[in-house]
């Protein structure tokens, strides 16, 4: 990359890169609080329908994934093409709108049409803001800023596991679901009005004008690169156990510690938002400190970060149901200590990879990349994820009782295996594919 190209007359003031960042991560956050609260809403939402385990998997998941399966790609090559702030803004206001809805709803039927309205308008958040943040900051410091950005979930954790189990059992979940929507419609206005479209491919090498390619062409050449393809299945696979995991945390220790929910819902959204929320902003920073030895550093961390994550998640789960403390009137678990530490290590995979997926595309199909990567995250992690483990614990129940979910989140640990061989592959393909040679020149201007 040449210093003219990095010097471009428009761009960007750092402040206002900043700013632009702390609004797309708020509006990451609410995003995420609309999808985590669910899981503290389980219980209630299950007695009022008659809803089983198996059901509430399928509203808590597949049916706000299955339309990303259908949108997600679509919507990327959207960001591709249009403003991205303006995109953005419009998505907020319309999930807003239709979170809402599902405060509303009166039938089991019409909150998974709600969920899916949700799930529609969310469509071009992730893969829009990623790429927007490939725009405001050099390949030294993108690292750290997309650990920010994807950092915000994890925060959201706080407040939808530990804020939200509290309004739930306050006010109920319909009343939920309203405050969640809220504040999306606020975002959006100040994305309208406060946001600036930076320069597209500011940071990138410049290259030879080409024409247009369709989006199935789009996504054949990304899916025929190797690392690329591999890196999208490995941040996909961590998804569906880190996801499962994090939306059936809450009724785990409600089922097999004896927790109330609304201490439950406080304790997996302090301690696992927390721990995940310092994890994923470390790995970030030193990926960033280590991007100069080359992209392989940017695959050790994620590898150490799940080996660390499986070891700590299967000790948590076994973990006998013996009391640490009492804090202001919550019982802790002596297990929870875990559970930090699986919170904090689990999540070292986003920043790094994310970073350096950036690098591996260019300006004209980066969107559509994330978005790939989303559409399989999200189907995979909300979709068969929760699905998955609500379906295992049903069919244990018969052997295990309410202990079900001890064995049945499990499944995080094999799709963490899963995403360590997957980063193999693309350290590997990294190493030998020639063409990577130009992308580590370009990433390294």
């Amino acid at each position: 990359m040449t210093t003219k190209a990095m010097d471009t007359p428009a761009t960007v003031s750092p402040w206002r890169s900043h700013g632009l960042l702390l609004l797309l991560a708020m509006m990451y956050a609410d995003n995420f609080v609309g999808r985590q609260i669910i899981a503290v809403m389980i219980e209630p939402i299950k007695h009022e329908f008659g809803a089983s385990d198996t059901s509430m998997g399928l509203i808590s998941g597949l049916a706000f994934a299955a339309v990303f399966a259908v949108l997600g790609l679509p919507a990327g090559r959207l960001a591709d093409r249009v403003p991205r702030v303006l995109l953005l803004s419009a998505s907020c206001i319309l999930w807003g709108i239709a979170t809402l809805l599902c405060g509303l709803t009166g039938s089991f039927l019409l909150l998974v049409l709600a969920r899916m309205a949700v799930a529609a308008a969310e469509a071009p958040s992730a893969p829009a803001a990623l790429s927007l943040i490939a725009d405001l900051y050099p390949p030294q410091r993108r690292a750290f800023a997309i650990s920010v950005f994807t950092t915000a979930p994890t925060f959201a954790a706080i407040v939808a596991l530990s804020l939200g189990a509290w309004l739930v059992d306050a006010y109920g979940w319909r009343t939920s679901f309203i405050v969640v929507g809220l504040p999306a419609m606020l975002i959006g206005i100040l994305l309208a009005f406060l946001g600036r479209e930076p320069v597209r491919g500011r940071w990138d090498a410049p290259v030879t004008h080409t024409a247009a390619s369709d989006m199935r062409s789009t996504v054949k050449g990304l899916w025929a690169d190797r690392p690329v393809r591999y890196l999208i299945l490995a941040s996909a696979t961590a998804t569906l156990g880190g996801t499962s995991f994090g939306m059936w945390n809450a009724t785990f220790l409600v089922r097999s510690h004896g927790i109330a929910l609304q201490h439950a819902g406080l304790l997996t959204g302090l301690v696992g938002g927390i721990s995940a929320g310092l994890g994923a902003m470390f790995a970030g920073w030193l990926a960033d400190r280590s991007g100069g030895r080359g992209p392989q550093w940017r695959i050790r961390i994620p590898l150490i970060g799940h080996l660390i994550g499986v070891l700590s998640l299967i000790t948590y789960l076994f973990w006998p149901t013996d009391l640490l403390t009492t804090i202001l009137g919550v019982p802790v678990p002596e297990a929870m200590i875990w559970c930090a530490l699986n919170g904090f290590a689990s999540v070292w995979w986003l920043g790094p990879s994310f970073a350096l997926l950036t690098t591996l595309t260019g300006s004209r199909n980066r969107a559509v990349a994330f978005a790939l990567q989303t559409l399989l995250s999200t189907l995979l992690g909300l979709g068969i994820g929760p699905l998955l483990t609500g379906l295992i614990s049903d069919i244990l129940l018969p052997h295990f009782g309410t202990d079900t979910l001890r064995y049945a989140l499990l499944v995080s640990c094999v799709t963490a295996a899963c995403a360590m061989l997957l980063l193999l592959k693309v350290a590997r393909a990294l190493h030998t594919s020639e063409t990577i040679m130009g992308r580590k020149s370009t990433s390294a201007a």
